[in-house]
C-alpha cells in the first residue's frame, strides 16, 4: 500500500512580492493545462489571457489549447517565458522545476494542492521566485484588481 504524504509549503513570499510579480510578469507558461473549458487549469488559463498575459500552454497530449500552440514541455518552448504555473501532481514538479531553471524562468508559480519544498528551494538557490499552494486567479482578483 502506498501512501500520499502531503506537504505544506515552507515559505511564500509577502504579499508586496506576489503584487510584484503578477505586475511585471506578462509571459506565462502554464504547465498542465487542460483542453476542457471546465477544468481550473482552462478556467484560469482563460482568465490571465482576458487579464492581458500572454499565455503560454504546456500539455503533452495536445497541438493547441486556447487557440495557442501547445508545447510537449516547459523545455519545449522555443523563447523566454518570465513565469511557469504549474498544474500537476507534486511527484512530477521536480522535472519542471529544472527545466524552469535551465530556461531561465523568473517565477514559479504551484497552483492549489502543489506544494514540494525541496524543488522550491533548489529553484530558490537558482534565484527563481516561487510560490507554492495558491491560485494565480484568487490572488490576481484579491492583490491586483481588488
Amino acid at each position: 500500500m502506498s501512501r500520499t504524504i502531503c506537504e505544506l509549503p515552507d515559505c511564500n513570499p509577502p504579499s508586496a512580492e506576489i503584487i510584484d510579480m503578477l505586475k511585471n510578469c506578462t509571459t506565462i507558461a502554464v504547465v498542465g493545462v487542460s483542453p476542457k473549458a471546465v477544468r481550473d487549469s482552462n478556467r484560469v488559463a482563460r482568465y490571465l489571457i482576458e487579464q492581458g498575459y500572454e499565455i503560454i500552454p504546456v500539455n503533452p497530449g495536445q497541438r493547441e489549447i486556447l487557440g495557442r500552440t501547445c508545447y510537449r514541455t516547459l523545455a519545449d518552448i522555443p523563447f523566454p517565458v518570465d513565469m511557469a504555473d504549474f498544474f500537476l501532481n507534486p511527484a512530477r514538479v521536480p522535472k519542471v522545476v529544472d527545466q524552469a531553471i535551465d530556461m531561465g524562468v523568473r517565477v514559479i508559480w504551484m497552483q492549489e494542492g502543489v506544494v514540494h519544498n525541496a524543488a522550491a528551494e533548489k529553484a530558490r538557490k537558482a534565484g527563481i521566485s516561487v510560490v507554492m499552494n495558491r491560485c494565480i486567479m484568487k490572488e490576481h482578483v484579491k492583490m491586483v484588481r481588488g
